[in-house]
């Protein structure tokens, strides 16, 4: 039996079953920026390299380490993997190593896959139960690796948190790597900001060096995982996957059934952590996003959304906020909560929208807008109406992560979690969203709080039961229960039934745009975004948190997927009004006020900033490289943010002054120009006259803006005069 790599020409035979396997087969597979060699050992496989262009390598000294044992009859039983060469194979586009296990009978699959012609190479593991028994599995990581590398070549580890509630004082991390370094990061979708700050499961190891060159790997899934990274004196190692902690972690796997890891995304870069992500947000771009959402150009969508009057909406606000919304040029009309009957009771409350969302829907689409709601369809409440999930009906009560106790009532739009992962709460969560969908005829849908249960009570789930065992009755919505041994398997079931609901979403209703909001920015991943077309990335709306999250966030997934709300905030001047728009307007902008109490000046620049943003920000937000500029905002200092788009020959750089009085001027670096090509400037607010100016003297002398008032910003406009002649000459739009 012969297994061959057709990318690279190597041809290793293998003898057909029955005679030993003493070979080994090597291969590889590569895409533009990244090169792996791969290998597949008779009872282990493993990476052997990863690389980066032509650069150095990064040798793995270790295979991968698969599970050794199951429990099978209430007693251990040891694994012992051989190589299925017959089931195998490399291609010039994945590698798939089958594994198999005779008693008890199981296959295991290792599987590399490049989707893009750049970018990161993606790795699952699947392990199939072909017996006739009941197994239960303990964790095996999705990745593992142990890179050479010597102690003396000086590293860099670059992470990101999400923003949760609020950014933290750090936010984007970049640390020195020496001999005893010790890092874990972890991920989920409920993190309190007292608990440890949560990382957008992505890191990146940089060599500190000239070249700027390195490594990163991201997980593709929104539940409980974890990632590490440790060195020593000849290796860096680590692994992601599932976080395994509380221990011991361990799930069900019934005949036929296949469980299936984390997938995760290993790649190359060059040229940093900007040169890192303006490879990896347009991966997932292609790769993750939905095509759909981004066929239409006036995506990212502008946004009003009613929150800013918070559960007061009704329908003659609503109404108001319609036309407004029009007026100004506003895209998406979002109602947020309040509108409904009750927590679990989703349709309109009768004395606020007592014709239904009919007037609205119609005016909005009159007006020219997209229509959306915000709705906590994994939350149930106490209403006994025809529709309603209450937690007192008998059919409801165990689909409960646990019993509410006598007296329970829910807060204002927060409940108590259904375990999604039960096939009865599935079932239901799918009909309602699309009952939702369609009889309230949404172009956007919101998702909001705690959908992906934290923990479960109960112990006849899909989740393996809990260890030791949970109180049956809790009080509140459920999140404040304590983890312990199931609670990465209560996780790991509810959000693959989550992403069973939202695919089926996709399916039905391909251009509905899906917002990804868990209690703000919690669910901030790269599962959510093979799921959803944009993140809510904070619940602090103010013009610093905001610039934050963003900042924080568009190292690793595009600008565009970043949802800033932009919150009321005080603006003596126009400069500070302009200044708070424009702080939620580096990604996707979503109006959280009601914009019928703003000014006469206010209204006109605020029309004004939104015409901006369609016609000359929009598309640079969509398609251009990204740059981080400055340090993380502080409010205190200036800080930037610079786009550039070689294809287009424009780029823009978004300038904040901070608070203090004794900054005045400040000089930002520059990206993405030639030097040898001149570059036309021109400042939207007239801080200083149009002028040219060559790319040598921008690389080398940056980009000076002086604003004489504090808490105020500039948008400066640069465009390639060279590429904007050819195209003007060529009648080629901007």
């Amino acid at each position: 039996m012969g297994l061959y790599n057709k990318c690279c020409g190597l041809v290793v035979l293998l003898l057909a079953s029955g005679t030993a396997l003493n070979a080994q087969v090597t291969g590889s597979i590569h895409n533009g920026q990244t090169t792996l060699v791969l290998q597949a050992g008779r009872e282990e496989p493993r990476l052997v390299s990863l690389q980066s262009g032509k650069l150095p390598a990064w040798p793995n000294g270790i295979s991968e380490r698969l599970i050794d044992s199951v429990e099978e009859g209430g007693r251990a039983v040891s694994l012992h993997w051989k190589f299925d060469a017959r089931n195998s194979h490399i291609t010039g586009r994945a590698a798939t190593f089958v594994y198999q296990s005779s008693s008890p009978r199981l296959r295991l699959t290792w599987k590399w896959e490049e989707r893009a012609e750049f970018g990161p190479i993606e790795h699952s593991i699947t392990i199939e139960n072909l017996s006739s028994s009941e197994i239960w599995l303990p964790l095996q990581d999705s990745f593992r690796f142990r890179f050479q590398v010597e102690a003396s070549h000086p590293l860099q580890h670059w992470y990101v948190e999400k923003g949760a509630g609020k950014p933290s004082e750090v936010g984007t991390h970049q640390v020195p790597v020496p001999a005893g370094y010790r890092w874990r990061g972890r991920s989920s979708t409920y993190a309190r900001d007292q608990d440890e700050r949560e990382i957008i499961p992505w890191f990146m190891v940089e060599r500190d060096n000239r070249t700027q060159d390195g490594w990163y790997v991201g997980i593709e899934f929104s539940g409980r995982t974890r990632l590490t990274l440790q060195r020593d004196a000849a290796f860096i190692y680590g692994a992601a996957g599932l976080d395994p902690d509380p221990a011991p972690f361990r799930t069900r796997l019934l005949p036929h059934e296949t469980f299936a890891t984390p997938t995760v995304f290993v790649g190359g870069f060059s040229g940093g952590a900007d040169g890192a992500g303006n490879i990896l947000r347009p991966w997932v771009r292609q790769v993750l996003n939905n095509p759909a959402t981004w066929k239409n150009s006036a995506y990212p969508p502008l946004v009003n959304n009613s929150w800013g009057s918070g559960m007061q909406i009704d329908e003659a606000l609503a109404l108001r906020m319609v036309r407004d919304s029009a007026e100004l040029g506003l895209e998406l009309f979002h109602i947020d909560a309040g509108w409904f009957r009750g927590v679990g009771d989703w349709y309109p409350s009768p004395s606020k929208f007592p014709h239904g969302f009919a007037p609205i829907v119609s005016e909005a689409h009159r007006r020219g807008l997209k229509f959306g709601i915000w709705v906590d369809w994994a939350q149930a409440g106490v209403d006994n109406n025809p529709g309603a999930l209450s937690v007192y009906d008998p059919k409801v009560k165990d689909w409960l992560v646990a019993d509410v106790p006598p007296g329970w009532q829910p807060a204002d739009f927060v409940g108590r979690t259904i375990d999604l992962g039960f096939p009865p709460a599935r079932n239901y969560a799918r009909q309602e969203v699309e009952r939702i969908i369609t009889q309230y005829h949404l172009d956007m849908l919101e998702h909001d709080g705690y959908v992906v249960a934290k923990n479960c009570s109960r112990t006849d789930h899909p989740h393996a039961p809990a260890s030791p065992p949970q109180m049956s009755t809790v009080a509140g919505n459920g999140i404040a229960m304590a983890d312990n041994a199931s609670s990465t398997d209560v996780s790991y079931h509810a959000v693959r039934a989550y992403y069973e609901i939202y695919s089926q979403v996709r399916h039905e209703h391909p251009e509905l745009l899906l917002e990804i909001c868990n209690d703000g920015g919690r669910m901030v991943d790269f599962g959510s975004a093979s799921h959803g077309d944009y993140f809510s990335i904070t619940d602090s709306y103010d013009p610093v948190s905001n610039r934050r999250a963003f900042y924080d966030a568009s190292h690793a997934l595009p600008a565009a997927m970043l949802e800033d709300y932009v919150e009321k905030w005080p603006t003596p001047k126009i400069e500070n009004f302009r200044y708070m728009l424009r702080s939620g307007m580096m990604g996707m902008l979503t109006i959280m006020q009601d914009t019928n109490t703003w000014t006469a000046e206010e209204h006109a620049a605020a029309k004004a900033e939104f015409a901006l943003y369609k016609q000359k920000l929009r598309p640079l937000i969509r398609d251009a490289e990204l740059y981080h500029v400055s340090e993380r905002p502080d409010g205190i200092h200036w800080d930037g943010l610079e786009y550039f788009d070689s294809n287009r020959g424009r780029g823009v750089l978004y300038a904040f002054r901070g608070s203090t009085r004794d900054e005045s001027q400040h000089r930002f670096t520059v990206e993405g120009v030639q030097p040898g090509h001149n570059y036309r400037l021109h400042f939207s607010d007239h801080s200083a006259p149009d002028r040219t100016i060559s790319g040598r003297e921008l690389l080398d002398r940056g980009l000076t803006v002086a604003l004489p008032l504090p808490l105020s910003s500039e948008i400066v406009f640069i465009d390639d005069s060279e590429v904007l002649r050819k195209r003007h000459m060529n009648r080629e739009p901007g």
